[in-house]
């Protein structure tokens, strides 16, 4: 239960999950609005997408299906949106799981864009007060519907579920358009990570996950940064790179531990950033085809 009575719960579900159609339909709640969205595309940004479709209020706070929000969670996040008019995205901490423990490492840095496209995370381990970041968690989100407007979840991010950093292109787009994103540790979620039922089993190495991964962190990255920033960005993840995106360094810094693996990842890598750079410029000649052809009407 939540200290502050929640409007509207809009659950998206997919027309072939049969178990929670079956729960839904014997599930009994007194006083709760339960509206229910089905969704026959595959992939989270169509699910909340076809969600953002049904949402009708002012405030929308966005969590998993296998996250537990704490019982202050929405009183936290409404206070923030009335405190300060120029906050478009508020998130918080999720505290990750794994059987009986709690990741309980602590982190300053959270969700902040480096100069040359490195990206921080870190949202399951922030510590201190609120403060403004770029990046918010899927997991943990919420956005003022004013801000949102005609925004959507970009259909470009690549996988067949999990399309990894489709929330860093949603909150980087509003960040773009001059709105501000908190991060409050104290709005917190539990997050029990469930089995994925895609390409992208989380820990375990996929050729594909991996190089979707990499093309939407890409893509996303390329659109948000200036010209020169976007050709150091290119420049550092093809030479260096991070854990989750090898460059040659990453490559050489986790051979000697990984191996075969190490070079499967770094190959992976620049394909996914080609790739990314692809969509990238066929997006650039699709609008600007967009853009003559409005001015020839």
């Amino acid at each position: 239960m939540q200290t502050k009575p929640v409007d509207r719960v809009i659950v998206v579900v997919r027309d072939t999950d049969n178990e929670t159609w079956q729960f839904l339909s014997e599930f009994k709640a007194q006083n709760l609005p339960l509206h229910t969205v089905k969704v026959t595309q595959p992939g989270v940004v169509a699910a909340l997408n076809a969600g953002l479709a049904a949402v009708e209020g002012d405030i929308l706070s966005i969590t998993d299906d296998d996250a537990a929000p704490h019982p202050d969670w929405l009183e936290r996040i409404n206070a923030h949106f009335i405190f300060d008019s120029c906050i478009a995205g508020v998130g918080g901490r999720d505290r990750i799981h794994r059987d009986t423990k709690i990741e309980d490492d602590s982190r300053q840095v959270v969700g902040k864009l480096q100069w040359f496209g490195r990206v921080i995370g870190n949202h399951h381990l922030g510590i201190g007060k609120p403060r403004e970041v770029d990046v918010l968690k899927g997991v943990n989100m919420s956005f003022r519907t004013q801000a949102i407007e005609q925004l959507r979840f970009d259909e470009r991010m690549r996988g067949t579920g999990a399309q990894v950093h489709f929330e860093m292109a949603f909150t980087l787009a509003l960040k773009r358009a001059a709105w501000k994103m908190i991060y409050d540790p104290s709005v917190a979620v539990d997050h029990y990570p469930a089995q994925r039922f895609d390409e992208d089993q989380r820990h375990n190495f996929n050729e594909i996950a991996f190089i979707n991964l990499v093309h939407n962190e890409t893509l996303v990255l390329l659109e948000h940064l200036p010209p020169l920033r976007r050709v150091v960005f290119l420049l550092w993840a093809i030479l260096v790179g991070t854990r989750d995106s090898f460059g040659f360094i990453q490559w050489v810094r986790f051979l000697p531990s990984q191996g075969q693996l190490a070079t499967k990842k770094c190959l992976a890598s620049w394909r996914g950033r080609w790739q990314g750079w692809q969509t990238y410029q066929q997006s650039k000649i699709k609008n600007s085809k967009f853009k003559l052809a409005s001015r020839s009407q």
